[in-house]
């Protein structure tokens, strides 16, 4: 049995490519997944051009949403006919102090589908049972795909700055994943957003979706003006991948307050020693989220009170969409619809959809 994948190109260059693979027999306490829609992230683009080790062949994607087809023996969490993600959380070992104490996410032996493990930018999909979050009633799949990763990483970025309801959080980043962090934010955990980015376009969606204040950093010192405009904000997460993101957040927050590091920038952040001191303030890093965030993300989709906003686009767009992402002309998620163009496939799916 076939399937059509986009994977690493031998280049390693940050293009894809699409080809057909062979599906390999499951192993134990294994699903096979026909992916219905997979999202395309930052990260995607990262494992591309290798900047996280070279992968070449490595099917992508971790933004995947699919109907399970087959069981493994030792399956119990699955039955056939469940719609199920693939997220970035692909496994882990279930054992180690980390797995032990709900941070499943920082297991030394995790692996990450589309980087570690071959993710769901593809016709078929191979899951981990155990690991396969189920989709709620009621949550549309394409927009389930950008909770999948998006969602979730923003939900637990907030989580994890401790802000409660009435104070004000600031999200740097407004793009695919600051702008459903706007929305959690806001429309879950009852805060005052502040959006900051350098897209004006980004930003006056963020307006859109909840944010009581947006920030233009080409523009205005977003710093400065938090500071003067509400005192500083409470907490900050950074979904940016800036430096000056990172910096501009550690001067944002007020006394007390908490930065919480998600995106992923190459460089060092700078930190005063006396202001971290001196102000009590916390920097702490957030990595995507448990199954059971994802769960929870998930459902307070499901409830509407959180909509991503996505565009649909076919397999073998798979390229361009990356060359879009690259020169950073994407608002929102881009999403691949495995349907889209379906008569170009290879026939794995037998006509199904």
């Amino acid at each position: 049995m076939k399937m059509k994948a986009a994977v690493v190109n031998p280049k390693i260059d940050g293009f894809v490519e699409v080809v057909e693979k062979e599906i390999r027999p499951l192993q134990f306490n294994e699903a096979l997944v026909e992916v219905e829609y997979c999202g395309v992230c930052h990260t995607d683009l990262h494992v591309a051009a290798g900047d996280y080790g070279q992968k070449e062949g490595r099917v992508l994607g971790h933004e995947g949403i699919g109907i399970v087809k087959q069981v493994a023996d030792g399956v119990k969490a699955l039955k056939v006919s469940d719609r199920v993600s693939i997220a970035w959380m692909y496994a882990a070992c279930g054992a180690c102090e980390y797995c032990n104490t709900g941070r499943e996410t920082l297991c030394r032996t995790v692996l990450n589908a589309g980087y570690t493990a071959d993710g769901g930018m593809a016709t078929h999909c191979i899951v981990n049972a155990d690991y396969a979050v189920k989709v709620p009633d009621g949550l549309d799949p394409a927009q389930a795909s950008s909770i999948t990763c998006a969602g979730v990483t923003t939900y637990k970025g907030i989580k994890v700055s401790g802000i409660r309801p009435g104070q004000w959080l600031a999200m740097y980043g407004a793009g695919g994943l600051g702008n459903l962090g706007v929305q959690y934010a806001k429309k879950v955990f009852g805060a005052h957003v502040i959006a900051i980015d350098v897209n004006d376009e980004k930003l006056a969606f963020a307006k859109e979706c909840g944010a009581d204040l947006v920030i233009n950093v080409t523009k205005e010192d977003a710093a400065k003006v938090m500071q003067e405009k509400v005192g500083g904000a409470h907490a900050a997460v950074v979904t940016a991948v800036s430096k000056a993101a990172f910096n501009s957040a550690i001067d944002c927050v007020r006394a007390g307050g908490r930065v919480v590091a998600v995106g992923l920038p190459p460089e060092n952040m700078d930190l005063s020693i006396p202001r971290i001191v001196l102000d009590g303030i916390e920097v702490v890093g957030s990595l995507v989220g448990t199954r059971k965030d994802l769960e929870e993300a998930f459902q307070f989709g499901a409830e509407g009170l959180v909509v991503p906003k996505v565009q649909l686009r076919s397999l073998e767009e798979t390229p361009e969409i990356f060359e879009e992402m690259r020169q950073g002309k994407i608002t929102g998620r881009m999403v691949i619809d495995m349907k889209k163009g379906h008569s170009d496939c290879c026939g794995a799916c037998s006509g199904q959809h």
